[in-house]
């Protein structure tokens, strides 16, 4: 290809040089290169005649002196989008291509990463922060696989306790755990709703309905595990302060502590009713232990990531039905306030009626009588249905991304695990194979002596 400068007219001959990318041929000048002389293309041709053979081959892989080509093993396709920055002033990222390959390409071509466009550096950030997060996933099993000798006998059985308590997948028994915990979330989660049946609860001395004592003894049992469980974690913790104020752990402290606190306040025997009023309050504070099952499940990791990540579009949600309910709420007050029967008696006491309309419940509780009021409650059904639609589509775009992401580390992070063990097993066999190998002068002598024998 021939190229031409910026105002239409070609550049001198004597500053053309041909490079051959890959078996593509391009012919560039220097006065295009020149606008970015600290990148290599400009150094290749202000070397081009006056440099030795010998300089020369130093940028480049080969140079044909005879056809003053010079050659290069490097993608061609990456290498049509280099040129872009010579004539556009800045850089796309073909799709298909690499970011990594690519940015290993501009490396080779002296080319900065400020010359890339936005869209191609939000992609290529966001694959380095993906690598990130895999090299932490692989630096964290190696440290659990690995046994440091200078950690002491406290440290190594913390960490044994720490991978026991908190990686499922480091051994059989860790898994087992997780299992036992997973299974008893959901039986004192059972226990929990199966008390409240009328039927199935007992009068006690004083006449007033309380659990089965099986099910109090099943919910007692449950509570010991998890406390046993929680302790267990917080003597592994490294970081005991940062242990406490994380939000799982915080969930799991309020599942537990209620139990206590009825517990202490019953062997109290106190009969105060605001007492009995509290003990009831902490006792529905037990429904805090489902979050639980959120440390055992990576669909509701992701969920909870996915869901912190759409605040944008859930904020976006709610303030469509906060205008809508505001709205439909006031009109239909204003054309039911007339009829004799009517059920609107305030613009506030009609928000209840807004919100179950857009979010199409309709529980009938509520209703409008007059001709106006019907056409404004059908208007609110489908403003509800378009302002619910909308940005659900995009939150489950991005559950979906995170979900994948997350299985993607998970596998990649593996699979780096079993490249490394494979590549010091191969490097374990070859040491082997170098140690039993006999040396060459060994095996002179062997001849030469072998010979003299011989002779």
């Amino acid at each position: 290809s021939h190229y031409v400068d910026c105002n239409g007219s070609e550049v001198n001959e004597e500053t053309e040089i041909a490079v051959n990318i890959g078996g593509v041929k391009h012919i560039l000048y220097g006065d295009l290169l020149n606008q970015y002389p600290e990148t290599r293309l400009a150094e290749l041709v202000n070397r081009a005649t006056d440099s030795t053979q010998e300089d020369l081959c130093a940028l480049c892989d080969d140079y044909d002196v005879s056809k003053r080509e010079f050659y290069f093993d490097r993608d061609p396709e990456a290498f049509k989008c280099i040129l872009e920055l010579y004539y556009h002033g800045e850089i796309h990222m073909k799709r298909g291509i690499c970011p990594m390959h690519f940015m290993r390409e501009m490396d080779f071509w002296g080319i900065d990463a400020e010359y890339l466009d936005e869209c191609c550096i939000s992609s290529l950030n966001e694959l380095e922060t993906e690598l990130k997060e895999i090299a932490e996933k692989v630096k964290t099993i190696l440290d659990d696989l690995e046994d440091d000798a200078t950690l002491t006998r406290a440290q190594r059985c913390q960490a044994f306790l720490r991978r026991l308590m908190e990686k499922p997948e480091s051994s059989l028994a860790a898994r087992v755990i997780a299992v036992v915990s997973f299974v008893l979330i959901l039986l004192s989660s059972v226990v929990m709703c199966v008390g409240t049946i009328p039927e199935l609860q007992v009068k006690d001395g004083k006449g007033n309905l309380v659990e089965h004592p099986t099910l109090e003894s099943i919910e007692m049992a449950c509570i010991i595990w998890f406390t046993l469980e929680y302790i267990l974690r917080l003597v592994s913790s490294s970081n005991k302060l940062r242990f406490l104020f994380s939000f799982l752990n915080i969930v799991d402290f309020l599942a537990i502590v209620p139990f206590y606190i009825v517990l202490i306040l019953g062997a109290a025997e106190m009969e105060l009713a605001n007492v009995q009023h509290a003990v009831q309050a902490l006792r529905i504070l037990r429904i805090a232990r489902i979050f639980k099952l959120a440390r055992h499940s990576s669909g509701l990791q992701a969920l909870a990531v996915a869901l912190k990540k759409s605040m944008k579009e859930l904020g976006l949600m709610l303030t469509y039905m906060s205008v809508g309910i505001f709205l439909f709420s006031a009109l239909e007050y204003t054309m039911e306030e007339s009829h004799p029967e009517t059920m609107f008696t305030s613009i506030p006491q009609s928000f209840w009626w807004a919100i179950i309309a857009m979010t199409t419940v309709g529980y009938g509780d509520i209703y409008p009588k007059t001709t106006l009021g019907k056409c404004n409650a059908a208007a609110s059904f489908l403003c509800g249905i378009v302002a619910i639609a909308l940005p659900v589509h995009l939150i489950i775009n991005n559950f979906v991304i995170v979900y994948n992401k997350q299985r993607v580390l998970e596998t990649t992070a593996k699979h780096e695990i079993e490249l490394m063990a494979l590549r010091v097993k191969e490097e374990a066999q070859d040491c082997t194979e170098a140690a039993n190998m006999p040396s060459l002068a060994s095996v002179g002598n062997s001849w030469v002596w072998d010979s003299a024998g011989a002779s």
